[in-house]
């Protein structure tokens, strides 16, 4: 069965096949592995435009993977069709961040604007650095970084697709 093409968000990828009964080993894509626990309908494909809804029937959470057993794969070879498959789930199963910490593809593509009220462009990646988030942030051919801190970041709409920064002296070329 087809699912309808929606809001879908990748939560894994199928690694190999387990076993001789079906199961299949998902690598989560998601910083909690847990939530596959829960899970009891997914959407499986290459793309989320290729996708079919699966039953999910058993989930095991391990140190190497998440352990699943799809309904209608019952054995090794089934399973071993999966590989290289993403696990998507959609709106309805998406998990919320905590309060104050955002999804980096919510915030990718986001306005900045500063306490002027300037569109100062709009963020094009978020690195991951040890002690907080960077945002680089891109208008026309000028690209630069805001430290992911409240010192800088004064608010985050993500719905209006707004973000709201104070900027200091010599963070942007003017």
């Amino acid at each position: 069965m087809k699912a309808q093409h929606q809001e879908l968000l990748a939560v894994g990828k199928v690694v190999k096949a387990f076993g001789i009964r079906g199961d299949i080993v998902v690598q989560p894509m998601t910083d909690s592995p847990a939530r596959f626990k829960k899970l009891r309908v997914a959407q499986l494909g290459n793309t989320p435009g290729d996708v079919r809804t699966v039953a999910v029937q058993h989930v095991r959470v391990g140190p190497r993977g998440v352990r699943m057993m799809i309904a209608g794969v019952t054995d090794r070879s089934g399973a071993e069709k999966l590989v290289g498959q993403f696990l998507f789930v959609n709106e309805e199963h998406r998990m919320r961040p905590p309060r104050g910490t955002y999804f980096v593809h919510d915030l990718l593509g986001i306005s900045v604007v500063d306490q002027e009220g300037r569109n100062r462009g709009e963020v094009t990646e978020v690195l991951k650095m040890p002690a907080h988030d960077v945002y680089v942030v891109k208008q026309s051919s000028q690209e630069f970084m805001i430290p992911a801190v409240k010192e800088f970041i004064v608010a985050i709409d993500v719905r209006s697709r707004c973000m709201k920064v104070r900027l200091i002296e010599g963070m942007v070329d003017e």
